[in-house]
């Protein structure tokens, strides 16, 4: 199954280690060879890399981790492939403009007969790849876009979260449904099942969580190579598989955390 990270700061932050390790899962110490993309967020827009080629052999990898990218906003995906053909347009994570901002979303999972649903039915955005992930993606806009139909006001985060927690509950009927959704102002994560350590059947925990803070005129914190630059700095981690040792919170099935400037401001469970 394919392996997600995000991060979500109260300052612009820098991943160096964790980027790195995460690929390493990609074709070195996991099966994701069938490519990787990573998205940082700023100022409305998205600056996103996607490859083809399997994210432990990647040039881009290294390109990525010695530019030290600054974000509020990170979203990586690492691809082992259940739909469609290795491929750029089937490489995560996806972009859509939704009230004037770049919306992004990466899945983790397979999503059976997810073109067949009613409810995923798609209006005005439709899929470029082949991928179950991006459809969900394309119905999800679907059903948000209304929210945002006053421009760029940023709808309340309680009818935000409802249409995600119902499109969650419709998309894990089909098969395993981690995903990470942000959409310009909150970061959604959704744990699910995975398969786990080499197990046949997928069951939870499918996402970790990991909140990490420095204190008013403290140094850069750094640990375990992960970089975050300022002070009075919050960060909230996400990872399919805890990256540290660290003890991680798994998410509770079908549970959704929102994530906003490094903090956790809502979440709701299945």
């Amino acid at each position: 199954m394919c392996e997600l990270f995000a991060m979500s700061s109260r300052l612009p932050a820098t991943i160096t280690y964790s980027l790195e390790e995460f690929a390493q899962h990609g074709g070195r110490t996991g099966p994701h060879r069938d490519g990787w993309g990573i998205a940082y967020y700023g100022d409305r827009d998205a600056r996103v890399i996607r490859d083809v080629d399997a994210a432990a052999d990647s040039p881009l990898v290294r390109f990525v981790a010695e530019r030290g990218q600054r974000s509020h906003t990170v979203i990586s995906h690492i691809r082992k492939a259940t739909h469609g053909e290795v491929a750029l347009r089937n490489t995560q994570p996806f972009s859509r403009e939704v009230g004037g901002r770049i919306h992004l979303f990466a899945h983790n999972g397979e999503l059976n007969r997810v073109s067949e649903t009613p409810e995923l039915v798609l209006d005005i955005d439709q899929s470029i790849g082949e991928t179950d992930s991006e459809h969900a993606f394309c119905a999800l806009l679907t059903r948000i876009r209304r929210l945002w139909s006053n421009g760029t006001e940023i709808p309340a985060i309680d009818a935000r979260l409802q249409i995600v927690a119902d499109f969650a509950r419709t998309v894990r009927e089909l098969g395993p449904a981690n995903f990470i959704y942000f959409d310009g102002d909150a970061l959604f994560l959704h744990g699910h099942q995975r398969k786990q350590d080499g197990e046949e059947q997928p069951r939870p925990p499918g996402m970790h969580t990991l909140c990490r803070s420095c204190t008013v005129g403290g140094t850069a914190f750094e640990a375990d190579g992960l970089t975050i630059s300022g002070h009075n700095q919050h960060v909230v981690l996400a990872a399919s598989i805890p990256l540290t040792d660290e003890p991680w919170e798994a998410l509770v099935e079908g549970e959704i955390v929102v994530a906003r400037k490094g903090e956790i401001v809502a979440r709701i469970g299945s």
